[in-house]
């Protein structure tokens, strides 16, 4: 009977969605609010018109669901699935708004002016967000932690639109759903159902509503000090020299929220390439690499003081592993395969390297590209478009894999990864065992039996199956509808961007770009942001309905 419930006409299972649904929005509209303050620091009267309407728009429909259906149970797991699913759908929907109005309402005398000094060209990019699928990919690419973007040229854009570009990624990269728990306070099976639906699994505390904010605790720590790290290293570099002491701390902090989130959203033109300075992709490395650790081992390293805390996680150790690995595979291909001409921009390297000022640059370039690929996090400091296939490749690998599970990372995840590896292995063994033998394997400090490993296996190979298929079949209908000039390989490492919540691009991804592969990257990065199964739970809920 309870089954058949309605709440005002509406199945008591939708209600549930919606309602929870509309509380996301609710956070969304906050974040459109805070932003619309921004606008009025910088006098952007016109972008502050356009998240003000977005706002007010998106929280009635918020307040409105959650107010109509106030009376509905808390989520089951069934009902976390969906939320996640469409929630995020959502979220980015209503996200776009911001992008959509603020460049229908500017002038274009207006948005001349966003253009810097200068500049080689003289039209803002905010003009390519009046296209609504436009403003959807960006708005979908910033909450999945994504980074590919829309916007030729990012310094064209109004202050509060860079803003509102990194503080999605920022919030995104945690988890909308993540943050609106740690508002909402409800505790229970219900809390718990929508954190394990965004991914994750481990809980630091055995409260939910604790949990999720002790990770947003550690977040907001870390990002304190990436920003005072970035800001000190674009002011000692030569480019950061010639900047206003405000435009320093300013492409600091977006650098450092974009950074830790592993989002790569930038406010300068060519990404990380703009500084050509050794010494930010030094400081970026670190930042981007906590972003790929675990939170629950940030936590426990945080808590007893220990840095070698973080060693005892096996993601982090074959994070760490990877990085060695990769780094070394990519520079030895490229510095076998790409003219001399594309590098030589270091000057004064000590004769003690025993390396030219082209072989400084090609490893510098290999050892920021591989570790920004692997933590998802998509800035860019080399034109990857001019790589070998086999360079393109090696990163494409990189993208897909992605960093641990439990972090702000996209990818299939290293776990996963890991678990396959295991898995395979285990199979292997048994075959010279007997069948009546006792085996048991072990995963970073667990130790599981037959049943459990074939349990985590089957998930892990089922998932990692989903995410190559899905790949595959997209990079074929993107390369047959790109132009000249791009090959499979280009394809391929596009979609494993997009998919993978990347960012980098060997310069397919732009607002010249088919709708059709635009439309199908805004899938794309949904997919892969939620890892498919919630899509799937989602697929098969309009079709078939919530009952088993």
């Amino acid at each position: 009977m309870a089954r058949n419930r309605t709440i005002h006409g509406v199945p008591v299972d939708l209600a549930t969605i919606v309602r929870d649904i509309g509380a996301l929005l609710l956070m969304e509209a906050g974040l459109m609010l805070l932003s619309v303050g921004i606008a009025f620091v910088f006098r952007e009267w016109y972008t502050a018109a356009g998240f003000l309407v977005a706002s007010g728009a998106t929280a009635l429909v918020g307040y409105g669901t959650r107010r109509l259906f106030s009376e509905a149970p808390d989520p089951l797991m069934k009902h976390g699935m969906i939320i996640a699913a469409a929630g995020w759908f959502v979220v980015a929907c209503f996200g776009a708004l911001p992008f959509l109005l603020s460049a229908y309402v500017t002038p274009e005398s207006v948005q001349a002016a966003y253009v810097p000094a200068g500049a080689e060209y003289s039209t803002s990019s905010i003009q390519y967000f009046t296209s609504p699928l436009h403003a959807l990919f960006e708005s979908m690419s910033g909450w999945t932690g994504s980074g590919l973007t829309m916007a030729a040229h990012e310094p064209s854009l109004p202050r509060t639109i860079q803003w509102w570009r990194s503080l999605i990624q920022w919030v995104g990269g945690v988890g909308v759903i993540v943050l609106t728990v740690s508002v909402l306070e409800r505790p229970g099976s219900g809390s718990y159902a929508l954190y394990r639906s965004e991914t994750r699994e481990e809980k630091i505390h055995p409260s939910i509503v604790s949990t999720v904010r002790t990770i947003w605790r550690v977040f907001l720590l870390y990002t304190a000090l990436s920003v005072v790290a970035m800001v000190i290293a674009i002011r000692l570099s030569p480019y950061g020299s010639q900047l206003s002491t405000f435009e320093v701390a300013w492409q600091g902090l977006n650098h450092a929220m974009t950074g830790l989130a592993t989002g790569g959203f930038s406010v300068t033109d060519n990404s990380i390439a703009t500084y050509n300075s050794p010494l930010i992709e030094g400081v970026l490395l670190p930042i981007m690499t906590l972003g790929a650790i675990a939170f629950p081992i940030h936590y426990a390293m945080l808590k007893d003081r220990n840095p070698r805390r973080l060693f005892d996680d096996v993601q982090t150790r074959v994070l760490f592993g990877l990085f060695g690995l990769g780094v070394l595979a990519l520079s030895v291909q490229n510095l076998s395969t790409l003219p001399v001409a594309e590098y030589g921009r270091a000057v004064g390297i000590p004769p003690w390297l025993g390396v030219s000022p082209a072989q400084f640059d090609a490893i510098r370039d290999d050892t920021f590209q591989f570790i920004s690929a692997l933590t998802c996090t998509g800035f860019q400091s080399s034109p990857i478009g001019s790589w070998s296939a086999g360079g393109k490749l090696m990163i494409s690998g990189a993208m897909v894999l992605g960093g641990a599970a439990g972090s702000t990372v996209g990818g299939i995840k290293l776990i996963r990864g890991y678990t396959v590896l295991r898995g395979i292995r285990y199979q292997f063994s048994r075959v010279f065992l007997p069948a009546n033998a006792i085996v048991t394997t072990r995963i970073g400090d667990r130790r599981l039996s037959r049943e459990q490993m074939e349990r985590e296996f089957s998930e892990a190979a089922i998932v990692a199956l989903l995410w190559v298929l899905l790949l595959g079949l997209s990079s074929l209908v993107l390369v047959n509808t790109v132009g000249v000039g791009f090959d499979y390989a280009d394809a391929l490492f596009e979609v494993a961007s997009a998919q993978g919540n990347v960012g980098l691009s060997t310069g397919i991804v732009g607002p010249s770009m088919s709708p059709l592969a635009e439309g199908m990257f805004v899938l794309n990065m949904w997919i892969g942001r939620l890892e498919i199964i919630p899509v799937l739970v989602l697929t098969r809920a309009l079709l078939y309905g919530l009952e088993p």
